[in-house]
């Protein structure tokens, strides 16, 4: 293609990042005014929950299908959808329409994610995308922070809806330049083989799984949980036959792998539940605004970021497992820390706690992602990436769920126990003039106890995550390469 083709294309990816990294954060900080208007706090959790799992489940189908029909028909395919679906969350009236509306949105985002890196692939060469590795890792970084402040910015100057509508800017712009500017390469002659059977089977376990454990004490729920293990097993089976499995098992016999993966879902557990309720409780508990809940989270992204840039630069010097033993370290720290906050505490000493669990997400995630990208073979590399992705949405979707379900009965039993309205949950998330001195007293309490739990909930996953890491191997990074092939990690 052209230099200005691929100027075009570039521009159409960044902005694709952009918003597809900054959706799964900007929604965070408008939730608790959203739940003030629309009620529904039991089903809180749904509506990150809906959006990580679609995403997270539609990533590995959107490569291997723009394989059979073309890069340019697939990206288009996902912007329409992830626009749909922002569109049809603003003019959501119920919490139940929100949150298929997010399911929607969120199947197109997990288009634009893989296609995004599937372009610049196809249009850089290995020395030109290492050069705009750092272009593409400042959008996410920008999109990160910029998102809890955008969306705090627009629910208490315009409206909720418009941190869906917002999406209606960049994003047609985007599907533009990809639309008019890409030129489809030739396409390999055989057919890829989607395994759509695994796909099935992987959604399916986990949406009944997220169903079981929204009420754990009912016999409905351990039906569902049964028929989601049904599931899981059914899945071992397909994947240990079929072709390309989208669940490459074959991978989990190595330790390093298998420790790395289950360090993302335990670290993911822990991170992206907290981003959920934090700004919850710094709107319902310290009476703040959602700007105000938006910059309290900015510092943990702010931190992730920087310390992911300057982890980077001391893997080779420090290796992977002690560098991924110091940020985890950290990371449990401060989730430990944020059990400590009650009702009283400040809004600066918050920072400073989730801020600790930032820098060390930030030490530990890219550690192990780069000693897994190093010790598989070349062949495998892309799966391998894929999962430790996959494996953080998971976990994070799994924690948003459970730790929305203790939640939810939390604050159920304690307003019980007190003799409050539960509808009084409503009037503070979304209070009307002169009805603060009303809500305060019970309702703040009783939820900052439930929240409590939350980060409880946690502290615990961020423990475990840390347990994770003394199982990995010690050894010092070596990249598997074909014969007579110089290392990816070499001197430079």
């Amino acid at each position: 293609m052209s230099r200005n083709r691929i100027i075009l294309v570039t521009a159409g990816i960044m902005l694709s990042l952009f918003l597809a990294s900054m959706e799964s954060t900007v929604v965070a900080t408008a939730m608790p005014t959203i739940v003030g208007q629309l009620g529904g706090l039991e089903h809180y959790s749904w509506v990150f929950s809906a959006y990580m799992l679609a995403s997270t489940t539609a990533v590995p189908l959107y490569g291997k299908l723009s394989d059979l029909y073309g890069r340019r028909r697939l990206y288009l395919i996902a912007m329409t959808l992830f626009l749909s679906g922002s569109v049809l969350s603003g003019r959501a009236n119920s919490m139940t329409q929100l949150i298929f509306a997010r399911a929607l949105q969120g199947f197109g985002a997990g288009g634009l994610m893989p296609l995004a890196f599937i372009l610049i692939g196809e249009m850089f060469s290995l020395q030109q995308r290492a050069k705009m590795q750092g272009f593409f890792s400042g959008v996410w970084g920008v999109s990160s922070i910029l998102g809890p402040l955008l969306g705090g910015f627009l629910v208490d100057q315009l409206s909720w809806r418009w941190v869906f509508y917002v999406n209606l800017i960049p994003g047609p712009l985007a599907a533009a330049f990809v639309a008019l500017a890409w030129r489809e390469q030739i396409q390999r002659h055989e057919r890829p083989v989607v395994d759509y059977a695994g796909a099935a089977l992987l959604t399916s376990g986990i949406i009944l799984l997220l169903l079981g454990l929204m009420n754990p004490d009912t016999f409905r729920s351990w039906i569902l949980i049964t028929a989601a293990l049904l599931s899981f097993a059914a899945l071992l089976w397909v994947e240990n036959r079929a072709i390309d499995p989208i669940l490459p098992l074959q991978l989990f016999r190595e330790r390093l792998f298998s420790t790395a993966t289950l360090h993302g879902v335990l670290t993911g557990w822990a991170m992206f539940g907290s981003i959920s309720f934090i700004p919850l409780f710094v709107q319902s508990v310290l009476d703040t605004s959602a700007t105000q809940a938006g910059i309290t989270i900015t510092p943990m992204l702010l931190g992730w970021v920087t310390a992911s840039v300057i982890g980077m630069r001391l893997i080779l010097t420090v290796g992977y497992r002690r560098l991924g033993l110091i940020g985890t370290t950290l990371f449990a720290s401060g989730a430990f820390l944020m059990t400590l906050i009650g009702a009283s505490s400040s809004q600066v000493v918050m920072m400073v706690f989730i801020t600790m669990m930032g820098v060390g997400m930030g030490l530990s995630i890219p550690s192990f992602l780069v000693a897994v990208q190093t010790s598989v073979e070349r062949r495998y590399l892309g799966t391998a990436t894929s999962t430790l992705q996959f494996s953080r949405s998971i976990g994070g979707t799994l924690g948003v769920s459970v730790m929305g379900a203790a939640l939810s009965a939390r604050l159920a039993s304690n307003l019980s126990a007190s003799g409050l309205d539960p509808q009084l949950v409503e009037k503070l998330l979304d209070p009307l003039p002169g009805s603060e001195v009303v809500i305060d007293a019970g309702v703040r309490l009783a939820m900052a106890n439930a929240i409590h739990l939350v980060f409880v909930i946690a502290f615990v996953a961020a423990l475990l995550g840390l347990v994770a890491v003394f199982f990995t191997p010690r050894k010092e990074l070596t990249e598997k390469v074909p014969e007579s092939g110089p290392s990816l990690l070499s001197a430079d």
